[in-house]
């Protein structure tokens, strides 16, 4: 049987790694869909698996982001198919100077067998 937390843990290393390389297929891989983000006071629900771009991310990350690392990640619920994770990140520029940290919720949830982050309720812009 799998470990929920485990599971989850290992989705949000993949969607960090994907988004440092600047990979939008292991992105979109590490996301269930329909995925929602609400920020900004802004809800968007990217329907389909394809549909997260990283133009879109890049474009609000902040002037000059390079790369972005998990700060925290601390389950707040675990149950056998979500996983809802208290998690801060920041985003860095290449010169090493920070762009922000932020706070956010993040849902993680076992679709068909396929663990991937389903929504998420952030600080960030």
């Amino acid at each position: 049987m799998s470990d929920p937390l485990k599971e989850a843990m290992a989705v949000l290393d993949a969607y960090m790694e994907g988004l440092n390389r600047g990979d939008e297929p292991a992105v979109n891989a590490a996301c269930n869909f329909p995925h929602v983000r609400l920020a900004g006071g802004k809800v968007v629900v990217w329907q389909n698996h394809g549909d997260y771009k990283l133009a879109d991310f890049v474009a609000r990350a902040g002037e000059g982001w390079a790369r972005s690392q998990w700060d925290e990640r601390t389950p707040i619920h675990v149950g056998p198919d979500k996983v809802h994770l208290k998690v801060a990140f920041s985003r860095w520029k290449a010169d090493g100077s920070l762009i922000g940290r932020f706070g956010t919720i993040y849902i993680v949830t076992r679709q068909d067998g396929h663990w991937g982050i389903q929504a998420r309720s952030s600080f960030a812009s």
